[in-house]
Order: structure tokens, then sequence, then C-alpha cells
């Protein structure tokens, strides 16, 4: 290997390192020497890093970890801390040094130690070695609570080091390990860059030129708080070369006493060389105040601390390793605490000690060390001149006895770490030794060669034996235990003891002989021999003369020693005695005054979805009254044709309830009716004889109110708004009655009294509960405990009950009738036996009677004499057309009289009546000999109370439904309907009779051309288990979906809880925050997954590209509405959590210290030593991922909410731009998850994919969305539906049951609404059937409404987008289907019943050969629109494809007479004409609600040969969710399976 020439390393060194320029680069001229770094890097030509800042501690004897790599021994290992520094440490304070050795030369021992070392930094991630405070400690337990633990953080470590036995955990030291004045200028060349002025070579100075600037980089200066007064921050702090420069005064002064020296040479260089630029004369004055500090630091102030001389300088010695060791690190510092006094004192040059005032009272003769750490602006030190006096005064002060005790301000009174304002000094020094693995005593002595004690005493027989003993017993008498440090002070008795000497003696050399800038190397190029010469010469006092005022001559020469004679001496040895009293312990909440802040906080974020939910609610209320005033339109013709005689009141209706407007009118007939706003009748009142009515009037309260008391009725309660108004009415009233008899009776009464004696109509329908609960009790044989519990003490309501008698009106809705209908009039006419206008309990119970108990023929016989209307015994075909008008009356008069005749005749006919004109009762029963079945079950259908009424009669109720059968061939015949073989069961009876007649059709009856599959019959477990299995087959396409979607989701929820809870590098998070870390990174990892992947779901076109490819096979296209809904929903739940998370980690991060903060956010925050954190508000609104998390959950709770259900209807145009927050929400998403304050940016890597898909997608949309369609036929059918046919763009290809968005020019352009098309894809055109169920499609109805002219030109045009497939366009692809429309829901049906006629027209090959259509319509006039699609589909369907059944759900009881006689009209008319009697169409009308599972049963019987049937419905929830219930139920069977697709509207 060769050898470099020294002069070659000199040239390598200076290429390396110098000459630097302010900035850094070598711009500045040349210097005639190789510039020391600042970072002490390149010292060393071989060891680049050797003695720079960060490099490891070197050790001198091998590691003492607990387990030899990095754990520290701890208790019980080792005693307390505490407990030891008690021990060893404690004892009086006043003793003086034995060499006379002055303050000075202490805290200069200091300033040397900030220069060389600095290993305070905590490391990260945090560990902590706390000292756990024994029970009843006298400083920091007085309350003897036990559990006081002082924090102590573990020193900033080597990450290289720690990673086994034979590499064990190193320490970093801070700054470089030279004597190179990095107290002074940094130990880094930006710090010294931040401490230059860059004029004239000087360090920058404040306002006053004497003093540094405060700090500006938090980087730099560390700020810990005041432990006597709390305050913080920079101000009263200097800009220093080392960190800790500002911890007491005393360091201060020689910070300062350094930066005035540097300037002074900086000046003297200036007038010697005036053309020496900045940095020519910053770095010749830097040199010479290095040099000057290394010289007085070995040369006159190590031989003052040891009592020992080095050796002469005989040359750099490039071998030799500087380094710091943590040996000497501890030696130095605890032999310096033992000499630092109670006190400092402060003198001027003529020698007069200074008096400081305390706060409390009196004075004090010097400045109290522990009232005096981190001071901010002492008011003793404000001028540099008090300052001078300070050092002054540390240079006449003697020191206190260089032993083992540790006056009180350090051991007690030691500025604290975290909350805690003090801790021990001591027990820290112990904790720092036990961090860096030091030797126990006896290892160190061995390792250096020196003989190690046999015994404790031995150690040094000038120490008290109590204190060995109780040393002793806390290492249980092993002397093997004891640690360096404690041995270390334990031999030293006013000199360092013989470890401690070699150890600080070893470093010091090491220190000089390897450095090679060391100003006595003449080979280094900095000093000529004369200089040398000159710098050996110089002394602290000369320096400290030189920048001050002092006469020479009041200072010593050797300011580290004070002898007697010499100049100044102190007035005493200091004591605690007259000093003040060190302020005690505080311990800091952080937390503190933030209590209700954090609760409102979170309460608000909590509010957000409230807040949303109110601006929902107003937002639908004003769209409800838009709504509202667009129909109130259409009623103000209407108004105009009312008559305007009506008296405008308010009607009481009881107690607790709101008054509400209506109409009062009179008419000639003696008639009284009551209106509401709408002007519909809510009720008549009969004035005529011999109805008796009273009028009660109030005489107090403004008299305006009016009682009309009804017999038998409930009474009319009426507000005026004024007496006058009233009178006028009862005027009115009494010139309508007049001439009548009785008249009208009058009375007046308070108006409280008047209310109290009104009968209202809550209190008139209790009595009418009463009433018809002992009518069906007696009916049908029930208990009275059956029929429903009665008030306590109801004797009286009974009676009351028993003796009322019902009005017309109560009967009629007591049938669910308006009292008008003829068949009321004939009923209750029946009913009516005395004639008086109204039905006893005896007269209602002799009619309900016949209909629940009575057989067919005296049914039919009650019938025939409610139509004898001339009671002459027989039924003229006029009373047989009035009773069939009667009937046809409740379903909107849907037959034309013609139409009606024409059933009347043929009903004739078909009896062989035709040539009769009146009928007898037999001639009327044989009429109805086919339907004796339907007759024995027709009933008087009451709707009753709500008391238990309705389910009694429930028992007897059967619903009457229709079944498809087989017929030969295998087609099925829909016009042939078998009714069940059920029976209603008889009261009383447990078993089913069989129904027995001449016409009866049971299922033995039904033909077959195959035998019914078997039905095994399993036990309960295998019932369920086989459920289960269809329930999976049914769904396993949504199964397997949800179930890979919801395991990625978990799966990375798991992998980022589990990576920072256990694999994640130590960054303290985990130990910080263990459960709020793992819910938010978690939930995270889940909701960026989610709210990704959850834009797929709104791909519109490319679902509808995929439904048609493979794909479908395997995944639900159907439900990507569905799917979007469930993704939200959890998303929503995640988020919250992760919120929870969050706050749960704002309240630790804001209780936890800045040095812990700084661990756990290396890129925000700087441990500075301030220790307070951040509060929660910064976190939650100063920070970029707080204020986007906050905004984050106000978009979700707004998005959220106008999504519901409820808001979606009430205003679409809401939701709709509420939705499209979306952006807002991934641009908020983005940003949040960009700011990388725990981990780098993931978000990305989610969303990327989906969002180019998504944006696709949309520009898809966006291609035609702009393209203008021109509306060729506008058409207003009733039901409120606009019929809009409109161009067929060339490219658009479409399938029957699709849907596309249109949005209206008139009325938006972005404002998109979704509708099925009902045109057929073969048709040039494309149509829609719009119902007007809202603003914005009431509006539209407006628009389309009749133009002046032919010229279709004037109508709006419209933007299309589209078409988007769902889950009626597979219709096709099932043998048979099932087609289930609702109102609207239509709409989808209509095209593909037109589609499907067409393809069979022109003999397309297709796997549908059945459809089986159910319309649900409340009357056939709702949609009449669709039954001409339906007659034109019959009209052109030869093959038998499609079966139509219309269910007209306004008749809810299937057994009534009513209805009966209706189903007997239908099946005849059905019979005789091949076509309904109410849609003129050959489907089936039914009438009721559709029964889907005996529905679906039946097709199961109809078609064995089939697997699969697809049932697609579309409509109200109410129904799919009906039709789905029924699909799941039949499909737990072992028979064809029913595929359900829905949507609703």
């Amino acid at each position: 290997m060769l050898l470099a020439s020294p002069k070659k390393l000199v040239l390598l060194g200076a290429l390396l390192t110098g000459p630097l320029g302010p900035a850094g680069g070598q711009d500045a001229s040349p210097l005639p020497w190789e510039v020391q770094r600042y970072d002490g890097w390149f010292n060393n030509l071989k060891y680049h890093q050797r003695g720079a800042a960060g490099s490891r501690l070197q050790r001198l004897v091998p590691a003492n970890y607990a387990d030899g790599v990095y754990q520290a021994l701890e208790e019980p290992l080792l005693p307390n801390p505490r407990r030891l520094s008690d021990a060893v440490t404690q004892g009086k304070a006043g003793l003086a040094s034995d060499h006379n050795r002055t303050v000075l030369g202490v805290f200069f021992g200091y300033h040397v130690l900030s220069d060389l070392v600095s290993i305070e930094t905590p490391g990260c991630p945090a560990e902590f070695l706390n000292i756990y405070i024994p029970r009843g400690d006298p400083v920091f337990d007085p309350d003897k609570r036990g559990n006081v633990v002082l924090p102590f953080q573990r020193s900033r470590w080597d990450p290289k080091t720690g990673q086994s036995p034979s590499n064990p955990r190193d320490l970093t030291n801070q700054v470089t390990g030279w004597l190179d004045g990095s107290a002074i200028y940094g130990s880094s060349h930006s710090w010294s860059d931040s401490l230059r002025s860059f004029s004239g070579g000087q360090l920058a100075s404040g306002p006053d030129p004497a003093f540094p600037l405060e700090p500006q980089d938090q980087l730099l200066m560390w700020m810990a708080p005041d432990p006597a007064t709390g305050q913080g921050g920079p101000q009263g702090m200097y800009a220093f070369g080392a960190q800790r420069g500002n911890r007491e005064p005393f360091l201060q002064a020689l910070g300062l006493l350094w930066f005035r020296y540097h300037n002074l040479c900086a000046r003297r260089l200036a007038q010697e060389h005036p053309h020496w630029g900045d940095e020519e004369l910053f770095q010749h004055a830097r040199k010479r105040v290095i040099a000057t500090y290394q010289n007085i630091a070995l040369y006159q102030w190590l031989p003052s601390f040891l009592q020992k001389t080095l050796p002469e300088y005989s040359g750099y010695h490039p071998f030799t390793d500087p380094s710091i060791s943590p040996e000497f690190v501890v030696a130095s510092e605890q032999f310096f605490s033992t000499m630092v006094p109670p006190g400092v004192y402060m003198r001027n040059a003529s020698c007069h000690f200074r008096k400081f005032t305390n706060e409390s009272s009196g004075s004090s003769p010097a400045l109290r060390v522990c009232n005096n750490y981190w001071i901010r602006k002492n008011p003793n030190l404000k001028t540099a001149q008090e300052m001078e006096e300070l050092l002054l005064g540390m240079a006449s002060q003697i020191s206190e006895l260089e032993d083992r005790i540790v006056v009180e301000d350090l051991r007690d009174y030691w500025p604290g770490p975290d909350r805690f304002s003090r801790t021990d000094y001591v027990a820290s020094s112990i904790q720092h030794g036990r961090d860096m693995g030091l030797p126990s005593y006896s290892q160190a002595l061995l390792a250096l060669g020196l003989e190690p004690p046999k015994n404790w005493s031995d150690l040094n027989p000038r120490v008290d034996p109590q204190v060995l003993e109780a040393t002793a017993a806390l290492y249980n008498q092993d002397l093997s235990r004891l640690e360096l440090l404690l041995g270390g002070l334990l031999e030293s008795h006013g000199n360092p003891g013989p470890l401690f000497s070699n150890i600080i003696f070893d470093q010091f050399v090491r220190l000089r002989d390897g450095d090679r800038y060391w100003f006595e190397n003449t080979r280094n190029g900095l000093f000529s021999k004369e200089e040398i010469a000159e710098i050996r010469n110089t002394t602290l006092r000369d320096v400290l003369v030189a920048v001050s005022n002092v006469d020479p001559s009041a200072l010593q020469a050797n300011v580290f020693f004070w002898q007697e004679g010499e100049p100044c001496p102190q007035p005493q040895q200091l004591t605690t005695e007259g000093l003040p009293q060190c302020v005690p312990l505080t311990v800091i909440d952080y937390f503190e005054g933030s209590g209700a802040g954090y609760g409102l906080t979170i309460v608000a974020l909590c509010c957000f979805p409230l807040v949303s939910l109110i601006v929902a609610g107003v937002v639908a209320h004003f769209r409800n009254q838009e709504r509202k005033k667009l129909l109130k339109k259409g009623n103000e013709s209407l108004k105009k044709t009312t008559d305007s005689d009506g008296v405008p009141v308010m009607e009481w209706p009881g107690p607790k309830e709101k008054s509400y407007p209506v109409t009062i009118q009179l008419f000639p007939d003696r008639r009284l009716q009551v209106l509401d706003k709408r002007l519909t009748v809510l009720r008549t009142i009969q004035l005529r004889p011999p109805q008796q009515v009273n009028l009660i009037l109030s005489s107090n309260r403004g008299r305006r109110t009016l009682l009309l008391k009804i017999p038998k009725e409930y009474d009319l309660v009426l507000l005026f708004n004024s007496e006058e108004e009233r009178g006028a009415f009862v005027q009115q009233l009494q010139d309508l009655c007049i001439c009548s008899a009785p008249g009208v009776g009058m009375a007046e009464m308070d108006e409280k009294e008047l209310f109290r004696k009104a009968v209202t109509k809550q209190q008139r329908a209790a009595i009418l509960e009463i009433f018809f609960r002992h009518l069906f009790a007696q009916v049908l044989d029930i208990n009275q405990a059956d029929a429903g519990t009665l008030p306590l003490n109801s004797s009286q309501q009974v009676r009351e009950a028993l003796t009322c008698e019902l009005s017309r009106a109560e009967f009629a809705d007591s049938l669910g009738l308006k009292p008008q209908d003829m068949f009321v009039e004939a009923m209750f006419s029946l009913a009516d036996k005395d004639g008086n206008g109204y039905l006893s309990f005896r007269e209602f119970l002799d009619i309900l009677v016949v209909f629940m108990k009575g057989s067919p023929e005296d049914k039919s016989r009650l019938m025939f004499t409610m139509y004898d209307l001339d009671a002459n015994g027989f039924l003229s075909k006029d009373e047989f057309f009035t009773m069939m008008r009667s009937f046809i009356e409740i379903s909107n008069n849907c037959l034309s009289k013609a139409q009606l005749a024409e059933v009347v005749e043929s009903m004739f006919r078909e009896s062989g009546f035709q040539d009769k004109e009146e009928l007898t009762w037999e001639d009327f029963h044989f009429m109805l000999r086919d339907h004796d079945n339907d007759l024995k079950f027709t009933k008087l259908c009451v709707k009753g109370g709500a008391g238990g009424t309705g389910d009694i009669f429930k028992q007897s109720n059967v619903c009457r439904v229709s079944f498809i059968t087989r017929t030969p061939g295998n087609r099925s015949c829909s016009r042939e309907l078998v009714l069940p073989n059920l029976e209603p069961p008889k009261l009383g009876s447990s078993g089913l009779k069989k129904r027995m007649g001449k016409k009866s059709v049971g299922l033995s009856n039904r033909l077959y051309t195959e035998a019914l599959q078997e039905k095994m019959q399993r036990g309960f477990l295998a019932q369920k288990l086989q459920q289960f299995k269809r329930f999976v087959e049914n769904y396993r396409r949504h199964i397997v979906c949800v179930t890979i979607f919801s395991a990625i989701c978990v799966g990375l929820f798991a992998d980022r809880a589990y990576y920072y809870g256990f694999a994640s590098p130590p960054t303290d998070i985990e130990e910080t925050t263990y459960v709020g870390i793992i819910l938010s990174r978690g939930t995270a990892a889940s909701v960026s997954f989610m709210f990704s992947y959850i834009l797929l779901t709104m791909c519109r076109n490319l679902i509808t590209f995929l439904r048609e490819t493979f794909l479908n096979r395997y995944i639900p296209f159907d439900a990507a509405v569905d799917f979007h809904r469930w993704i939200a929903m959890a998303a929503v739940v995640l988020a919250v959590l992760h919120s929870v998370g969050h706050a749960v980690n704002v309240y630790i991060f804001s209780v936890s210290p800045l040095s812990l903060m700084a661990c756990v956010f290396p890129n925000v925050f700087v441990n500075d030593g301030s220790k307070l954190p951040p509060k929660f508000y910064w976190w939650f609104f100063e920070t970029v991922p707080g204020m986007t998390g906050v905004l984050l959950l106000l978009v979700l709770a707004i998005m959220y909410v106008f999504a519901s259900h409820h808001f979606r209807r009430h205003s679409f145009r809401g939701f709709w731009l509420t939705h499209h927050l979306y952006v807002v929400l991934y641009a908020l998403l983005i940003i949040h998850g960009s700011y990388a304050l725990i981990q780098l940016p993931s978000f990305h890597i989610y969303f990327l994919v989906p969002a180019i898909i998504y944006g696709g997608d949309k520009l898809v949309s966006l291609s035609r969305k702009k393209v203008e369609i021109s509306v060729v036929k506008a058409e207003l059918l009733p039901s409120g539906v606009t019929f809009l046919q409109f161009q067929r763009p060339k490219t658009f290809d479409y399938k029957s049951g699709q849907w596309v968005r249109i949005a209206c020019l008139d009325l938006g352009t972005n404002e998109y609404h979704p509708f099925t098309l009902t045109s057929a894809p073969h048709e040039d055109t494309l149509s829609l059937h719009i119902r007007a169920v809202g603003p914005w499609t009431t509006r539209l109805r407006e628009i389309y409404s009749p133009p002046v002219g032919d010229n279709y030109a004037n109508y709006p045009k419209l933007y299309l987008d589209g078409p988007f497939g769902e889950g009626h366009q597979e219709w096709h692809k099932f043998e048979v289907s099932v087609l289930v429309g609702g109102g609207i829901g239509v709409t989808p049906f209509a095209s593909i019943l037109k589609d499907l006629v067409f393809k069979s027209s022109l003999g397309s090959q297709m796997l549908c050969k059945k459809i089986y259509f159910i319309w649900v319509t409340r009357t056939q006039r709702q949609f009449e629109w669709l039954a001409d699609i339906i007659r034109e589909v019959e009209e052109n369907d030869h093959q038998d494809l499609v079966s139509v059944h219309i269910y007209i759900t306004q008749l809810a009881e299937k057994f009534d007479l009513r209805t009966t006689m209706l189903y007997i009209c239908e099946r005849h008319f059905q019979k005789v004409l091949n076509r309904s009697l109410f849609t003129g169409l050959r489907s089936i009308t039914h009438f009721g609600r559709p029964p889907f599972e005996p529905f679906f049963n039946s097709l199961q019987e109809v078609h064995p040969q089939v697997h699969k049937i697809g049932v697609f419905s579309c409509g109200p929830p109410g129904m799919t969710k009906n039709v789905e219930k029924a699909c799941q139920l039949i499909n737990r069977q072992d028979r064809a399976h029913f595929v359900h697709h829905y949507e609703n509207f």
C-alpha cells in the first residue's frame, strides 16, 4: 500500500475543505492556509469522519448493556437512580475548594465541554429510562402519592450500531469532537452563516453591539422554558455556536466573552489590513480565536482542573484517535457538578459585590443558580457592563469542594424534561451512564490498568462511612456492581480521583495530538512560530481585559485560581442560607384550557350531518312549496268554478290539535257542507227535521267561537275572525232553518266551557270503536276478552256506544265508500228499518249477520231486496242496471252506459232470460248459479276500529288468487282461472274443511301432461341448510364480488394495522398512539381503495358495454347502483372511524412533549427544547391534513344527507348538485393524503386507474351530451304522464329495457334525469313516458303543452345521454320471463313487449318462449296509454308469447260484496266476449294486489322443464320488495330458480 506524503495530504485536504465562502462555495479570494471545516470533517485525511459532528463516541472500555447490545441496565439489576443520588451526593453546601479553584474555571469547563461534546439531544425512536421517584420524596413527591415518574429519554445513537454484541449501541456526538471553537461558531457551515454579519468579518450583533442576535432559526438554539417562571421563546436568548449556550447566565457570559473577542480581533485585523474582505477578516479572526481558546483550555484551564501538566507538544499524530469517549463525558460533567456553588457573585472593577433584591422581601448576596436556568431577560444582566461584573464575580468566587456532594440547585432543581419543570441532575447523569452502557467502576479501573478497591472502605477514607454503607446497601454490598459515575465521585476529593483524572487527561492529550488544525502544528500553515509563542502567552485574563474596560489590576493573573492576597476576595463562601428559595417543581398540563375547545370541536364535527340535514330539510321544504305552487296552478280553474258563497272559518278539531281552515257552505235544501282548503267535501250535515241542532256561542275572548251541536254525530266547532262574522253566519243559519220545526236552539257560555262541552271527532271515534268491537263480538261469537280491551270503568262508555246510531256518512266511511254512492244508498235504506236516517246497533247487527254467517241464498236474497226499489218482489232490467251501476261506481265508473247495457243484456241472454223484463229472486239466484262459492265467502267489509277489530275480521278473510294452469301442448292458457282448494278456518276449529259444491274445482281436478315433482320432506336443519344453499346459488355473483371487494378492504386494513402496530420502522408513532394509529391508518387504506373504486360503479357506458360480454356471467352489473350505495355506506362508516382515530391521535399529540413529537413527525417538528406541543386546534385547522379532513367531513355530510332516499325524492336537483361535490371530494382526498405526515402518499396508487377509466367514461358521455335533439311529438296523457317522441341519433343503438338521461334546454342544461325508453329498438324515433311527480317533471309537462300550429320545431330541444343498460334488457335470456310493472314502472316493459312481438313477427329465433306481464295499477284509467300498447301486442301476438294480467288495486278486499259482483261480471264478460269488462283487452283483470308467491308456484307447475325463470320488476319499493320476498321463498324449494332483477323509482 502506498503512503501519501504530508504535502499531498495537505493538498487533498485543501481541495476537499477549503477555502469556503459565505455560502460554502469557492468564490472568495484564496487564503494562504487550509480553512478548517465547521462540521469537523476531513480533519484526519485518512479517517475523514473522526471528530465530525454526528460521529459516534469511542469507548475506552467495552459496553455493559443488559443484553450486550442496547438494552440499558435498570431496576432491579441496578438500584433506583434517585435513591443513589440521595445516598451518594446529598450533603451540605458551603465547603470551599481545596485548591481555591474559582467558579469561573468551573463554568469555563462547562463551556469547553459544550465545545467538545453534546449528547443531550433525545434519540428517535424515543426510548425511555424513566426515573421512578420513591414514595414521599420531599422534593418530587411531597404528597406521598407514590406514582411520580420523571421521564428520561435516551440520547441519539448511531443507527448502524446496536445490532449485535460485537456491535453494541454507541451514542453520537452532535457537535464536533475537536477544540475548534464550535461553541463559538457552530458545528456546521449553515450554523456559522446564521451567526455572521458578513460585514467586516464580524459575528452578527443585536441592537446592542455587545450582544449577539436573538436566535432566528429554531434549528440552532435550545429553547427550554425557564423552570422558575415557565417563560419560553427566543426573547432574552442569544445566538451562540453552542446549542445550549443559554442554559445559565454564567455560560452566557462566557459565550458573550468569546463573541466580543472575535469581533475585537476582526476590527483589529480590519485596521491592520484594510484591503481584506469580509471572508478573509472572518477566517483570520476565527483562526486566532480558536487558537487562543485551545491554548487557554489545554495549557491554563486543564492543569488547574487536574493539577497535571500535559507533556510537550510533539507534533500532529494522524493515527491518534481523538474521538470523545463516553467515559470522558461522565467523568468531566460529574466532577464539574460537585464544584458548582448554590449562587454566583457579581462585582465591579472596584471590588464592590452587588446585592440582589428578592421577589419576596429582603436581598441576597448572589444570583441563585437554581432560579437562573434558561432565564429570559435577567434584570440583573441587561448590559455588557453587568455581564463583565458577572465574569469578575466568578473570577473572585471560590468554587465548592471537589468531593461527592452536589448542591441542591443541581441535584433537586435541575431543569426537567417534558411536563416536569425540575429533575435530579445526578439521577439523570446516572441514567445517561446506563444509556451509554458504561462499565462498572471496577471494570473501568481494570481496563485502564488501575487497581480496583477490594472493599467499600478502600474507595476513599475521607468519605463519610454512613454514605458508603448506604451506597453499599443499595448495591447489595456488591462492589463489582458500583457504577463508574458514582465510583468516580466517591474516590474524588480535592482533585479528580485516579479514574476520572486518567480519563480526562487521556482525552485532552488525544484531542491535541490528533488535531491536524492544532495551533501549535507548524505544518498546517496556520501560524508562524512567533504567532504561536504569542498565543501561548495569552491568558483568559488577557481576553477579559481586552474585551472590557476592566483595569488589569482588578483581576488575578490566573483567573482559574484565587490565592490569598489577590484582588477582590469574595465576601464569604456561599451557602444556601441568605439565598432565595429554589422555585419548586411544577408539572405542566399540556391540555390545560383546551378541554372545552376540543370538546366543542368534536361536537361541531359531529354536527356536520345535523347541519346538512337542516339545510336539506330547508331545501326540500322550498322544493315542496315550489311543487305546491305548480299544482296550485292546475287547481285554479277548479277554484274559479267553485261556489263563492262559502264562509271561510277555522275548525277546532279538539284539544292539543291545531285548528285548520275550512269553508262552510249552506244550501237551500237545508244542507251544510264543510270543505277543506282544496274544496274537497269533508262533511255534510242535514238540517232537515227531525234533526234538532243547537247553537252554543262563546261569551268571552272576542265572542267569535260557535259550537254546532248535532245529535248522533260529533259536533262542529268554528272559530271566526270576529264577532261580526259569527253573527252574520248565525243569521244565515237561522234564515235557512226558520221555516222548519223545531228550528235552531241557541245558548251562550264561556269559551273554555264550550270546548269542554263539544263532542269532538276523536271522542266520537272512541265511541264507534266500542260500537264495532261489540258488534263483531256478537256476530262472530267472540269472547269479550278477544274483542279487545276496554277502558277501566267503561260501563258508561259501553252504554253510550251501544245506544249510539250511525249516520249515513259514518256508515259509508265504515265501508270505505262515499256517502253519495248508490250502493251506500241502497244498503243504508235496507238496513234503516225505522227510517230515521241513522242505523242503530241492532239494525247494523241484522244486516251484518247475513253477510257474515248467511248462505249464498241469503246473500243473493239480500241483494235482490236491496235493489228491488219499488218493492214489488221483482227485479226489472232497469233495477238490475242500477245494481250493476252501483257496483261499478267503486271502480270510478270504468264502463260507459252502453258498455254496461251490453253486459246486462249478455247476462240475461246467457241465463236464458232474454225475453224477460223482470226477474224473480229465483231467476236472480239462478243467474248467479256458477258463483255459489264466491257468494259463500262474500262479506260486507267493515273497516272497524283500531283496537283489534280488523284482526278479528281477518281471521275469516280469504284471498282470491288466480293460477296459471297447463293445457295440452304445454301451452299456457291464461284465461283458465282455478281457485285454490282453500277454506277459511272456522272459529274454534283446528283444521281446514274441504270445500264441497257442484262447481268447486280443486287441485285434484287439474289435468297435467306430466307428473308433479316429488317434494322431499326434510328436517329443520336440512331445510335451513337447503335454504342457505339456494340463497348462495341465487346470489353467488353478488356474494363473490362483495366478498372479494370486502376481502381487499379488510386486507388493506389489516396490512396497514399490522404494519404500524408491529412491523413499521420505529418512529414512536405506534408507541405514542397505538390504537389511534392502527385505526386511522387501517381505515385510511380501506377508504382510499373504496373511494377510488366506487368510481367504477358510475361508469355507465362501460357497464353497458361489459354487461354484453362474458363478464356478465361473473359480475352482477345490474347491481352497480346498489353496490355503489353499499360501498358508499361502508366508506362513510370507515371515514367516521378514521376521524375517530384521528380525534384520539390529536388528543394524544396535544398532550405529548415536543421531544416525542419531533420523533413522530421529524419533517414537521424540531425538538428545540421548548417542550410545549401544538394545541389541538393547530392539528385541526392549521395543518393541511387537518383542514382538508374537516372539509372532507363537511363534504361527505352534505353529499350523504342529500343522497338519502327522502331528500332525493323531495329535491332531486339538490341531490344532483351536491353529488357533483365529488370533484371537491377527490381533490381534498388527494391533498389530504399528499402531505405525508406519517407515510408517503398512497392514495394515487388506488385512485389512478379508476380515475382514468371514469374520466374516459365521462368523455364518452360528454361527447354526446351536447347534441341537441328535436322533439317530434309531445302529448299530455292522463295521470300526469307526458309523452315525448324525439329524433333518434344515427349512432344511437339500444336494447329494449334500457334507459337514457335527458336534459331539457329550457330547464337548464346541467340537470339530467334518468328515464326508461318506451320505444322499441326497431322504431325510427325514441319515446319516453314521464310522470309528473316532482318540480322538474311538472315543469317539463308545462313546457311541452300543445304548441300553436303543427310545427314540432316549437318544442324545446333535449340533450340526450345514453343508452345505459340495466337488468330488464336481459329478458330475452330466459325461456320464461315474468315482467311486473307498478305505476309508471311499466315503462321498460312497454319497450320489451313491443320488441318481443316485432321479433316474433319476423320469425327471429329467441330463447324466450313465454312472457307473463303483470300490470299493477290503482285503476285501469291511470295509464291508459299502456292499454293501447298491450292491445297492439295482443293483435300482433299470433304465437301466444305474451300473457297479460292486470291487477286493479283500488279495491282493497277481494271478497267484499261489491268486489264479488264485479268479479262475477268480469268473468262473465270475459267468457262471452273474450275481453275484459274494464280494459277492453283480452288480458285477465284481477282485483286487489297480486299474490306473487302462489303465482310463481303455479309457473313452476306449468313449466316444470324450465330451470330458470327471469323475474323483472319495476315500480314502488314496496312492490319490488314483495316480488323479491316471493322469489326468495320460492327459491328455497328444489324447483325452478327465479332470478329477480328490479328497479325502484
